[in-house]
């Protein structure tokens, strides 16, 4: 049994698997567990295999790189092309297997731990800026039907928030200044979080070769370098700086039925990113 190419459908705890020989047709339809899965592949000799990029996709493609495999990451919207009737999980994998194959196809680099590691300190971080956020205007809201307002800013409410608890002339039931007391703890503890956040963000650019290069590039600090390496690692999945430019966003995306020549100061400074990385 010659096997061309795996597909595998990712799932929390069930994994389809559908192998192709030559002309695409199916050799092996399987349904395991993420342990029963390591162990089969394990067993195989080494194969081109694909998985749509998901949640668990790099642990998986990691997983079975290690086990001498060829292992390719597909966006999603790359696959669904190749599926040729209803969606189910077994067909999912069939399409998965077709797709690897393309030599022009499009691939997802597979993340390392570090990566991993500092989107998800991203991820947290944002959580509690959104909080904080949240916080501070649920506070206003709470002053305001009392007839009690501040300035725009954040820091004109942190700064005199502590006083009007305190100050026993103010238009505030004992109630409310138990619960602002509360909030006004909580919103202390989230700009220590989101202080340590940073702090160490700021350390993990300065530590990585590839931020500092990045923060070369005016306008880029220890935020967007890391999140940008942490995204796109060492920018090889870009030809050019366009293409990532168009990955981000600052490039529009091209609807039409002619090449683009335009051109623009995002694209240029795009190109810089993938030099420097």
């Amino acid at each position: 049994m010659h096997i061309a190419s795996i597909g595998i459908d990712l799932g929390k705890t069930t994994f389809h698997l559908v192998a192709l020989g030559e002309r695409n047709k199916v050799l092996v339809r399987k349904k395991f567990s993420r342990a029963q899965l390591l162990a089969y592949t394990a067993n195989l000799p080494s194969s081109l295999i694909g998985l749509e990029a998901c949640a668990g996709a790099h642990f998986m493609g990691a997983a079975l790189r290690e086990q001498g495999h060829e292992v390719r990451l597909i966006p999603a919207q790359f696959v669904k092309p190749y599926r040729k009737s209803n969606k189910n999980d077994f067909i999912d994998a069939e399409s998965i297997a077709e797709a690897v194959t393309k030599e022009n196809m499009r691939f997802v680099q597979i993340k390392t731990q570090e990566q991993l590691d500092v989107q998800a300190m991203h991820r947290v971080r944002d959580r509690l800026v959104q909080r904080r956020t949240a916080l501070i205007n649920e506070i206003r809201g709470f002053l305001l039907e009392r007839g009690i307002t501040f300035a725009a800013q954040p820091i004109y409410l942190r700064k005199n928030l502590p006083t009007v608890i305190e100050d026993a002339e103010q238009n505030l039931s004992p109630r409310l200044r138990w619960l602002l007391q509360r909030m006004w703890q909580e919103w202390k503890q989230v700009e220590i979080d989101i202080r340590a956040m940073t702090d160490e963000i700021e350390r993990i650019s300065q530590e990585n070769a590839l931020c500092r290069r990045l923060r070369q590039i005016p306008g880029f600090g220890p935020l967007v370098s890391t999140a940008t390496v942490a995204a796109i690692g060492n920018g090889a999945a870009f030809r050019r700086g366009r293409d990532f430019a168009a990955w981000v966003g600052v490039v529009p995306r091209q609807y039409s039925t002619g090449a683009s020549r335009s051109c623009s100061a995002s694209a240029n400074v795009a190109t810089s990113i993938c030099v420097a990385c």
